[in-house]
């Protein structure tokens, strides 16, 4: 069963999320303060395996929380939820190293279909390979570095970079596709399953991110391309 972290100070609503999950056979815990939530997250044993998050918390807000998180090293998947739903607000959660976001007032099936949507995300490769399903990625070598997508890695003579989930499964998506131009408008619904008007710079600023990691100089990428007016390309062995 699958163990999710719903971090809410609104009780009437934390007490609903909570009761529809454990319907569906989650086992749920419940925090209402942005600070004892991070210190329960970056413990090194929490054993969650996804957040939802709420953005306007006391003390620290659902934006400081994650951000936190990351740099502890703490990788779970995270959902925002927010009854901010402007561009703005959304590509700062994405920023902050949120995976998804879900605007308040919600349908309960949209969340779980959303939830769902993180948890196989984060299993994949496990699943695939029980299967037997070798034609699943599962690692990837180019330019001495080695992306480990099981564990969410990338790793390299000397260092290793943990990805977030939405890293690694965007960095997935562009591997698997290399060569090929990929649009912004495709990232979004491939990767991130995203189908109303959300501002393209979520992808930007992610890809900005991959590329402080893979690229010798960030400033001018030679394995995450720019296709100008369209989107971005991943090249493995670059041309000279």
């Amino acid at each position: 069963m699958s163990r999710v972290l719903i971090v809410e100070d609104e009780e009437h609503l934390a007490a609903g999320l909570k009761l529809n999950l454990e319907a569906e056979g989650f086992v749920v815990e419940v925090e209402e303060n942005g600070q004892v939530a991070l210190e329960r997250l970056t413990s090194g044993s929490n054993g969650f395996d996804v957040v939802l998050l709420d953005v306007m918390l006391p003390g620290l807000d659902g934006f400081e929380v994650v951000r936190r998180m990351r740099e502890a090293g703490t990788f779970v998947p995270v959902m925002l939820l927010t009854a901010r739903s402007h561009t703005d607000d959304v590509l700062r959660g994405f920023e902050a190293g949120a995976d998804d976001y879900l605007s308040k007032p919600f349908d309960l099936s949209i969340l779980l279909a959303r939830l769902q949507g993180l948890l196989r995300r984060k299993t994949w490769l496990r699943d695939s390979e029980e299967a037997g399903q070798t034609e699943e990625l599962v690692e990837f070598h180019f330019a001495g570095k080695h992306i480990d997508f099981r564990e969410q890695r990338l790793r390299w003579d000397g260092g290793e970079q943990p990805l977030t989930l939405m890293e690694a499964t965007l960095l997935r998506y562009l591997v698997r596709h290399e060569g090929q131009t990929v649009s912004r408008k495709t990232l979004l619904e491939e990767v991130w399953g995203v189908r109303q008007d959300t501002d393209t710079r979520a992808v930007d600023n992610f890809i900005a991110r991959l590329r402080r990691y893979i690229e010798a100089d960030p400033a001018h990428p030679t394995h995450l391309q720019t296709v100008r007016g369209v989107g971005y390309r991943f090249v493995a062995e670059p041309s000279a």
